[in-house]
């Protein structure tokens, strides 16, 4: 019986078990019977330290765990946790901790990770100063940082992006300080460093950089930062993030070799100075490199666990691809490859977009044939293939910008095919070493037809999440290899397109989610098709959503959207942006009355928010007698038309936009769809309504109105492509209901248009053939099916005011119509209330 001992128990070492156990299952186990016993310094078991911002979101400690404390016992794993290593006896091959346990161990495998680096700036010890590395860090964030005001993140890496998240989620003013010219200086070039900022500023982080600081003020507590240009920034929670340093301290005392700058040194076979002890993940240095990212930890403890379990040392660790993907605060960021070509005869391509707040580069060989690397900030969809094409030194299109530009108009090729020209042993999930031969095999060979099934199979995109896209291609092409036809259902209960039911319940007429389950589906249903077949019920009969409360999701069921804190938002709908001044001094009225925090907003509404859920009917009730109505802001529905002032007020307006969006307004208010929509109409081509970010918009001509539709703003912003040219009022009209119902009718759940039309054949080339040349027949259809849902709008706040039952639902606690008494504000010192950090 060998006697492995683990020191750590973070993520690298609990994937070691991890790898340890799926050797001994796959019966490779020529090393003998093993017993395992880990140490880990935390109060609990491993815990994913890649998602922990997650932690100031709501997610909870066990919702973080790698795994339970039970999976170690179920498999014979002696777990230690609040249990620190303090000295090894090489001779005598055992651990002591700080308790007096002792272990002897046959194989002791050094998982000790890295600590956060600290510099040693005057006052780093004051009160209100975090490093921000272990879930008791973030516990103690978050108890200071409720009654604090302003944070100051020191780093502009990704450990400090990821901080300065934290501390916007704490509801907290916050600056990143960083002492390079520009953030994310190993993984960004200049203009990608440059596009990151203005994306973080518009969040409403404000960045410093270029600046060391010098002392942290304040007497017992820190209330700013003095740099070294005398500078001072006031702070009253300040957030270290600036690196970090190997856990080598063990490794040190117990005369293990390490590097001249910290690391324990390992060969290949991940083995230190004494070949009894093995070291792996941010602790280990390997051909002097510390590597940072958990996904080269995770192949060094499946070197290392094959190693003991088989006794060969076939496979070794020989360097890994620092290549990373990340959603940064809603923004994403990646590099691969050589980011920068510094050393290496390269030719780069840049493509920018600084409206939108991309930018991407490739660095590709002089000859114009392979790809060195590249960055990508803002829109990081090509990832994955980019990666691939350079690790696999893939040949090159003849026209490579395409790979950085959105699709070609008309383009009709599948986004997914380019991954079935990837080699076998091109490795598609980094974090768990898993190859694209391996999926297609578990496709092919055990009937793994869908993400989850991958998962559970192969293990593939179950740790950062990063290669799914590129997982969800590779399922799709292999199983059009095999003449198989694929179709995305709704569900396990409804093998049925959402395309296919909307045309079943629209010839058959069910009316309830029980009709339609009882019809054409199975069980009883879930999270997934719950609210998908009640978008299709209301899009096929403009039914009121709160009627079948129990198939929708939070904010459709109150017709409110759900905030922090457990209270609701009420924004009515202020057509085009255009309010008199009487209903203005009701909208301040109600806010009063009911302490309702306000807003406006870019879509130009005013938002109220922090109403109770019983209070909402009230609130409704008082806005509609002063002539409001529910601005769907809760709903997969029309939300805004956007406008300028046009002709009305503007010298350069050539046509009435603003009575122009509030007919469109008027007109599709309501209009349940697969995603939400948005609009703008602008009275010339100055553009001041942004319509060309709208999933349809309309700019002004001197000879009518040009119509473009399919674009949008978010995570990924795409512009809107233009569908028709200088026409008339009527014809923008008809044309748009047309597209309207033509994308209600086809689009899958939850896909808004641009991405919609991304997937439709033929493009907006084939877009227009339908919409505008009638080519399917279907016109007359989608201007009758308009004209309905346009005749049977309800204003669905009006509804539930007018309906005691429905009024009856809208309470927090189902047995008591008592408000609920935990809700808590704090002042923002804007004159308004917050909700209290939780």
């Amino acid at each position: 019986m060998k006697n492995i001992v683990v020191a750590g128990n973070g993520m690298v070492g609990y994937k070691f078990c991890e790898k340890l156990l799926a050797r001994q299952k796959e019966g490779l186990t020529d090393g003998g019977q093993f017993s395992l016993t880990v140490f880990g310094e935390e109060p609990r078991p491993a815990y994913d330290r890649v998602h922990l911002s997650a932690y100031f979101s709501g997610t909870s400690a066990d919702a973080l765990a790698m795994a339970p404390a039970s999976w170690y016992a179920d498999n014979s794993i002696d777990l230690r946790t609040s249990q620190c290593i303090t000295h090894i006896d090489r001779e005598a091959r055992t651990v002591t901790t700080h308790t007096g346990q002792v272990v002897a161990y046959d194989t002791l495998v050094m998982a000790t990770g890295s600590a956060p680096f600290v510099p040693p700036v005057p006052g780093v010890q004051k009160d209100g100063i975090f490093v921000y590395r272990t879930i008791e860090d973030l516990e103690a964030m978050l108890a200071w940082g409720k009654r604090a005001t302003r944070a100051v993140v020191i780093g502009g890496g990704l450990l400090g992006l990821e901080a300065a998240k934290a501390a916007l989620d704490m509801g907290l003013e916050t600056h990143v300080v960083e002492f390079a010219p520009r953030l994310m200086p190993r993984q960004l070039d200049e203009a990608g460093g440059a596009m990151l900022r203005q994306k973080m500023e518009e969040l409403g982080i404000r960045i410093h950089l270029s600046k060391n600081t010098a002392e942290f003020e304040g007497y017992d507590r820190v209330t700013g930062l003095r740099f070294a240009d005398g500078s001072v920034l006031e702070a009253d929670m300040v957030v270290i993030s600036a690196g970090i340093k190997p856990r080598d301290e063990l490794a040190r005392q117990s005369g293990l070799a390490v590097g001249p700058r910290g690391g324990i040194l390992v060969n290949d076979l991940l083995q230190t100075s004494d070949p009894d002890i093995y070291a792996i993940g941010e602790c280990a240095l390997h051909n002097s490199m510390i590597y940072g990212l958990v996904a080269p930890g995770y192949d060094m403890a499946d070197i290392v666990a094959t190693q003991l379990l088989t006794g060969m040392s076939a496979k070794t660790f020989a360097g890994f691809d620092m290549s990373t993907k990340l959603k940064l605060i809603g923004v994403d960021v990646a590099s691969f490859g050589d980011p920068f070509c510094e050393q290496i005869p390269h030719r780069t391509i840049v493509w920018e977009d600084r409206l939108a707040g991309v930018y991407k580069r490739l660095n590709i060989t002089e000859d114009g044939k392979h790809l060195l690397g590249g960055i990508l900030v803002g829109d990081a969809e090509a990832y994955n293939m980019l990666l691939q094409t350079s690790k696999n030194r893939m040949v090159l299109p003849p026209t490579p910008e395409d790979m950085l530009l959105p699709a070609r108009k008309g383009d009709t090729s599948s986004a997914g095919a380019g991954v079935m020209a990837l080699p076998d042993e091109a490795t598609v999930c980094s974090c768990e070493a898993i190859t694209k031969g391996t999926i297609c095999a578990a496709v092919t060979e055990k009937d793994a037809t869908n993400i989850l099934a991958i998962k559970k199979c192969t293990k593939a995109g179950t740790g950062c999440g990063g290669c799914v896209p590129m997982l969800n291609d590779l399922i799709t092409e292999t199983l059009k290899a095999q003449g198989k036809i694929v179709r995305k259902v709704l569900c396990e209960h409804f093998d049925l397109t959402r395309q296919e039911l909307y045309d079943l319940v629209r010839i058959n007429g069910q009316t309830t989610y029980a009709e339609v389950l009882a019809q054409y589906g199975k069980g009883c249903g879930c999270e997934v098709c719950k609210p998908a077949v009640a978008s299709v019920l209301a899009s096929v009969h403009n039914q009121l959503v709160a009627r079948q409360a129990v198939i929708q999701d939070t904010n459709d069921r109150y017709l409110a959207n759900i905030q922090r804190g457990g209270t609701y938002s009420v924004v009515p709908r202020i057509a085009g942006g255009e309010i008199t001044a009487d209903k203005l001094i009701v909208l301040g009225e109600v806010a009063k009355k009911y302490n309702l925090y306000c807003k406006i907003t870019g879509g130009q509404r005013i938002d109220l928010f922090g109403a109770r859920v019983d209070q909402l009917p009230y609130i409704w009730e008082e806005l509609i007698d002063a002539g409001f109505e529910s601005g769907h802001a809760y709903g997969k529905s029309l939300r805004t038309v956007k406008s300028c002032v046009g002709s009305t007020w503007c010298r350069f307006g050539v046509q009435d936009s603003v009575a122009f969006a509030v007919e469109l307004e008027n007109r599709y208010k309501g209009l349940r769809s697969p995603h939400k929509l948005k609009s703008g109409v602008s009275g010339c081509a100055r553009e001041c309504a942004e319509a060309q970010s709208k999933d349809f918009g309309i700019i002004a001509t001197e000879r009518g109105w040009n119509l473009y539709v399919c674009g949008n703003g978010g995570v990924t912003p795409r512009h809107a492509q233009l569908l028709a040219t200088d026409i008339d009022r009527e014809t923008c009209i008809r044309y748009l209901d047309r597209f309207l119902m033509f994308y209600i009718k086809t689009a899958e759940p939850l896909q808004r248009t641009a991405p919609w039309l991304d997937k439709l054949e033929g493009g907006m080339a084939y877009l227009k053939s339908v919409v505008i040349d009638d080519v399917l027949g279907l016109n007359e259809q989608f201007e009758r099916e308009m004209d309905y849902a346009v005749a049977t709008y309800q204003c669905e706040w009006k509804s539930v005011v007018d309906d005691e039952d429905l009024r009856g639902q809208y309470r927090h606690f189902v047995n008591a119509s008592d408000p609920d008494d935990t809700l808590a504000f704090v002042p923002n010192g804007r004159g308004q209330q917050q909700p209290a950090n939780w």
